[in-house]
């Protein structure tokens, strides 16, 4: 590892420079301030690089991981009456949890199959994030604050003396005070209400009401009416600058540079814009609220919210292996990054980190840098801890405009333009009336507008789910179409049915099966018994080339062997392979509704049969 430490020093500075002002602007879009962001770069890029499986990988906060956090933290904060310190315990149980879920995909061996999540949901789901932090940004992109909009707030009034009110009752509830029979008891709590309470409700309910995509989309004609024109002209400086400084050179990252020149001018200059939160000096401090303040009701709404966490962490930090190891001609351990990434997440949310994965771009950086092992990593997360430690109060200053600025750009750079311009082109293999289209088109845009709208979890559920169904039946069709359950009128005749008696044509008929016999091709099958004609006295099926059956294939050849026993002809089996016949005899269809008698290694056996036992009724 020692050989390569020029190579690692460098790179790992290099991408802890690059991390910076995205874990910044992370941070402070979660919801939980720029300390969060810095928090979980410095703990997830040492822990995740020092046990984790890629030696080149830089970790820290994403996009993708901050969107999911939003909808964690919003959800908690909501129902702890808007106060973040009271929330927080809960949020960071939550983020816990998810780094130990990902510690036990790791342990169990899933980082192999993470590759297998179709790549319409990924793709639905990166655009719906670029939609999200676009939309969302625009409020501090104008200097518009829902909350200190004290016209807005006014609105809300009523609601917050409704929301107090509600509080009390269920405060005494949990005390066992029963309200019918102490009215004193709920006044005088009520009479305690103030006017500042009652406004930081309010603000609170507002501020909730205007948050996500549509909840911007509520309150922008009152932000485009009240634009702060300085803040505006600091985001979109910094938006020219990143995108104008890569055109000079890509040595030094643009949004560093963005990050510097703005926030160094406009401080320079006095300007009277708004600040980020003031981030806290010293080292960071392990939150005991995580255990102190346990409760299984506070997170449990959230335990699925977890899992979609750990297994987005999973699947943006495998991706950006598969790309590192493309990079340096090496081969990642996907169990091992799991395990690396989860105890990464997981002690960045003991000190109060917002969770994250693998990130790309910083891998690469660190790659072209030089980095070689997983130091470079590990020399990325103390870099950003000496400039916790030396630059607090100096990155206390950073316009909150210039961070709103930094995270457009990236909402712009992580959506999937290839997945959009594929659209057009990708196979139209649904019919609806005379309107044709693309199952994985409508899955992508599924995706896409259900995260950036409703619910990100949810939606990539609703995802996988149309994507297995969509998946089932594509291969359904297709096997079904191999299985050749043909009806009896299109039956052609094998080579060893040539010299079959044509005198017994009207009393005995042949069906072939070919293929699986399963869900897929069931309907056709149990047509059978009603396309044979009263005339016949026996039925011959040929299951030589039927190599599996699955329980709903079962339960139809159940089905129709019943039918044709019920119409008093016998059925000859012929040929029945090993994996049919156990499923067969595990329900008894063998030898309850076929005798052993009946059934027949080959052909020429069952015509034997069929010369002693069949009558030729109609000469």
């Amino acid at each position: 590892m020692l050989k390569h430490f020029k190579g690692d020093l460098f790179g790992g500075i290099t991408a802890g420079i690059v991390a910076l002002p995205l874990a910044l602007a992370f941070g402070v879009s979660s919801g939980l301030g720029p300390s969060a962001g810095l928090y979980g770069a410095i703990f997830i890029s040492f822990f995740a690089a020092l046990f984790g499986g890629t030696n080149t990988q830089i970790s820290g906060p994403t996009a993708p991981m901050t969107a999911v956090s939003m909808v964690v933290i919003a959800g908690i904060v909501a129902v702890n009456d808007g106060d973040v310190q009271k929330a927080l315990p809960a949020i960071l149980t939550i983020f816990l949890l998810a780094g130990v879920m990902q510690i036990g995909l790791g342990l169990i061996g899933l980082g192999k199959y993470i590759k297998y999540i179709p790549y319409p949901v990924v793709s639905g789901f990166m655009t719906a994030i670029g939609v999200i932090i676009l939309v969302t940004q625009i409020l501090p992109a104008v200097g518009y604050y829902p909350k200190e909009d004290k016209e807005y707030v006014k609105q809300y009034m009523a609601a917050a003396e409704e929301e107090i009110l509600e509080n009390i009752l269920k405060e005494e509830a949990g005390e066992g005070i029963l309200v019918l029979e102490d009215f004193e008891e709920t006044i005088n709590r009520a009479g305690k209400i103030t006017q500042a309470d009652m406004e930081k409700e309010a603000q609170s309910l507002a501020a909730k009401d205007a948050s996500g995509v549509l909840g911007t989309i509520k309150v922008l004609p009152r932000a485009l009416s009240n634009i702060n024109w300085l803040e505006l002209a600091l985001a979109i400086a910094t938006i020219i600058i990143i995108y104008g400084f890569k055109r000079i050179t890509t040595a030094i990252p643009s949004t560093l540079i963005a990050l510097i020149l703005v926030s160094g001018a406009a401080y320079g200059f006095g300007l009277k814009y708004i600040p980020i939160e003031e981030i806290p000096t010293g080292l960071p401090i392990p939150n005991l609220g995580i255990f102190t303040k346990f409760s299984i009701a506070s997170i449990s709404p959230h335990i699925f919210t977890a899992l979609t966490l750990a297994l987005l962490g999973a699947i943006d930090s495998l991706l950006t292996s598969v790309v590192a190891d493309n990079m340096t001609q090496t081969k990642h351990k996907p169990n091992k990054e799991l395990v690396g990434q989860g105890i990464g997440n997981s002690i960045a949310a003991f000190f109060g980190g917002i969770p994250g994965a693998g990130a790309t771009i910083r891998t690469v950086v660190n790659i072209n840098s030089g980095g070689k092992t997983r130091l470079s990593g590990m020399i990325a997360g103390v870099l950003l801890l000496i400039i916790l430690l030396a630059l607090g109060p100096v990155a206390s200053q950073i316009p909150a405009a210039v961070l709103a600025g930094i995270l457009v750009t990236v909402g712009i750079g992580v959506m999937d333009y290839k997945g959009l311009k594929a659209i057009p082109y990708l196979p139209k293999d649904i019919s609806i009336g005379l309107l044709k289209l693309s199952s994985e088109v409508i899955i992508m845009l599924t995706v896409m507008v259900l995260s950036s709208i409703w619910n990100l979890v949810y939606a990539v559920g609703i995802g996988l789910v149309f994507a297995s169904l969509m998946f089932m039946k594509k291969m359904g069709d297709l096997t079904a179409k191999r299985s050749d359950v043909i009806p009896l009128n299109k039956e052609k005749a094998w080579a060893d049915e040539k010299d079959f008696p044509k005198n017994l044509a009207e009393e005995v008929f042949i069906k072939h099966l070919k293929g699986p016999l399963f869900f897929g091709s069931t309907s056709e099958f149990q047509q059978l018994a009603e396309q044979i004609p009263n005339t016949a006295s026996a039925v011959i099926i040929r299951m030589g080339r039927m190599e599996y059956m699955d329980q709903s294939g079962l339960y139809a050849m159940e089905d129709v062997l019943q039918d044709l026993k019920n119409k008093d002809m016998d059925v000859l089996l012929v040929d029945i392979l090993d994996q049919p016949r156990y499923m067969m005899e595990r329900i008894d269809i063998v030898p309850d509704l076929i005798p052993e008698e009946h059934i027949f290694g080959d052909f020429k056996s069952c015509m034997a049969w069929v010369m002693v036992n069949v009558e030729d009724k109609y000469p």
